[in-house]
C-alpha cells in the first residue's frame, strides 16, 4: 500500500472522531429527554414576560402546568424549521396542561415578529425577551434552545439546537403525567 493509501483511513478516522466530539454534547440532552433522565440541577427559573397578545406570563402563573420555553429568532433557520413541530405539539397537548412559550430574542419592531409568527400560523404564546429573561432561565448558548419545566416549576430538560419529535414527545408526556411532584409543593 502506498503512503497516500495509508493516510486516508487515518484522516477518515480523525474526521469521524471530530464529528463525534462535536455532536456528542448536542446529542446527549436529546438522549436524556428520550430516556427520562432529568436535568442535574433542580433550577426553578423565575420570570415575567408580556406576550405579543398582551398577556403577562410568569413562572408563578404557570405553576401546575408543563412549560416548554423555546428561545428563538426570526433569522435562525433551525428555529424556523422546528416551529411547525412546536405548533403541532401545542395543539396536541395544551388541553392536558402544556404551555409553549416562544421567547424571541429579536430586536427592533415587535410588529416584525408578529408578522413572522402570523405568516407561519403559530398560535402558542410568543414574547420578545431581553437579557434579564435569558439570565432568569439559566442562560442560552445557542439558538434555538428549549427548556422543559415540570408542573412543580423545576427544569426537567434543556436542549440546545433543534428539538426532535422522538425526544420531545416522551419528555412532554412524562412531565404531563407527573402530578405527584406538583401535589407535594
Amino acid at each position: 500500500m502506498n503512503w497516500r493509501g495509508r493516510r486516508l483511513p487515518h484522516w477518515t478516522t480523525l474526521l469521524v472522531a471530530l464529528v463525534a466530539i462535536w455532536s456528542l454534547p448536542r446529542l446527549v440532552p436529546h438522549l436524556k429527554a428520550l430516556a427520562g433522565i432529568r436535568a442535574q440541577q433542580a433550577a426553578h427559573p423565575s420570570f415575567v414576560v408580556r406576550t405579543l397578545a398582551g398577556n403577562v406570563l410568569s413562572q408563578d402563573s404557570l405553576r401546575g402546568r408543563v412549560v416548554l420555553i423555546n428561545v428563538w429568532a426570526t433569522w435562525c433557520l433551525p428555529c424556523r424549521a422546528e416551529m411547525p413541530l412546536l405548533e403541532n405539539t401545542w395543539q396536541r397537548h395544551r388541553a392536558a396542561g402544556l404551555i409553549i412559550l416562544g421567547a424571541s430574542v429579536d430586536r427592533g419592531d415587535a410588529r416584525d415578529v408578529q408578522t413572522f409568527v402570523a405568516s407561519r400560523n403559530i398560535t402558542y404564546p410568543i414574547a420578545i425577551v431581553d437579557a434579564d429573561f435569558i439570565a432568569a432561565i439559566g442562560g442560552v448558548l445557542g439558538y434555538p434552545t428549549s427548556i422543559l419545566i415540570g408542573r412543580d416549576g423545576a427544569v426537567r430538560h434543556k436542549v440546545v439546537g433543534p428539538i426532535g419529535p422522538l425526544s420531545l414527545e416522551p419528555a412532554i408526556r412524562r412531565a404531563l403525567a407527573d402530578t405527584a411532584t406538583f401535589a407535594r409543593r
